[in-house]
C-alpha cells in the first residue's frame, strides 16, 4: 500500500500535543508477522526511515543519521525521541486485526444498543490467569470494524486504534483511514490510504530483508 503516514508526539503531563510533518509511506504486509515500512520525504523523494519486522526481531535504518537498529519488538523504548521508539510490529497490530486463537483465546460478544455497536472482548487464558487482551468494535450497521483496543498483562491500553472510510481494494475490503495511539508510549500516527493491491506478485520473500549499509552506525537492542 501506498499511504500519508502523519505521526504526532503526546505529552500527558501537559495536556499537549506536538504534530511532525506528514510522510509518504510505502508498506508492504505479509502474513502472519512480516512488514516493511518505508518513509519517504514527501517534497524531495529521499528516504527517511525503512523499517522491517519479521517475527520478533526489527531493523530500522535511518539515512539522514546514518544510524541503523536492529533489536527485539519486546525491547523497551529507550530513545528521548519519542518516534524513535516506533516499532514497525505496533503499526502490524494495528493494520491487521486478527481472528481469536481457539487455542489460547476466549471470545464473547457485548451487544451495546445504546451506541449501536458490537464490541468483540478476546480474553487470552493460555498457562495464565485469564485476562482481557484485545476488544474489537464493529458498527452495529454495517460491521465494519470501527476499532481496537489492545491491553497489557496488567490491564493498561497499549493501543487504541479506530477505523473509517472503509473501501474494497482487489475484492477486499479495508479502512482508508487509521488512528492508532499509543498510550504508553506517548505517540499517535494517522494513516492515510492512498493506493493498496492485494497478492502482487512482485512482493517477494526479499522485500522483508533490511541489511546494513557499511558506513551506518549499529545500534543494537534488546
Amino acid at each position: 500500500m501506498t499511504a500519508d503516514l502523519s505521526p504526532s508526539v503526546l505529552e500527558p503531563s501537559k495536556g499537549t500535543a506536538t504534530d511532525y510533518a506528514t510522510v509518504s509511506a510505502y508498506v508492504l504486509l505479509h502474513k502472519p508477522d512480516e512488514i516493511r515500512i518505508l518513509g519517504k520525504d514527501p517534497v524531495i523523494g529521499s528516504t527517511i526511515f525503512d523499517m522491517v519486522s519479521s517475527g520478533s526481531e526489527f531493523r530500522v535504518s535511518i539515512p539522514p543519521k546514518k544510524r541503523f537498529i536492529i533489536g527485539s519488538n519486546t525491547a523497551p523504548p529507550t530513545s528521548g525521541n519519542k518516534l524513535e521508539n516506533l516499532r514497525p510490529e505496533a503499526l502490524l497490530a494495528s493494520l491487521l486485526v486478527r481472528p481469536p486463537d481457539p487455542a489460547e483465546d476466549w471470545a464473547l460478544l457485548e451487544n451495546d444498543t445504546e451506541r449501536a455497536v458490537y464490541i468483540l472482548l478476546i480474553v487470552r487464558h493460555d498457562n495464565s490467569e485469564p485476562a482481557l487482551a484485545r476488544e474489537i468494535y464493529f458498527d452495529g450497521h454495517t460491521l465494519d470494524i470501527s476499532r481496537q483496543k489492545t491491553f497489557g498483562v496488567d490491564g493498561a491500553i497499549i493501543s487504541d486504534t479506530r477505523y473509517s472510510d472503509w473501501k474494497v481494494f482487489d475484492g477486499v475490503p479495508f479502512p482508508c483511514s487509521i488512528d492508532i495511539q499509543r498510550p504508553k508510549d506517548n505517540y499517535e500516527v494517522q494513516l492515510s490510504l492512498v493506493t493498496m493491491r492485494i497478492n502482487p506478485p512482485d512482493v517477494t520473500e526479499d522485500k522483508f530483508v533490511l541489511k546494513q549499509p557499511p558506513d551506518f552506525q549499529l545500534r543494537e537492542l534488546k
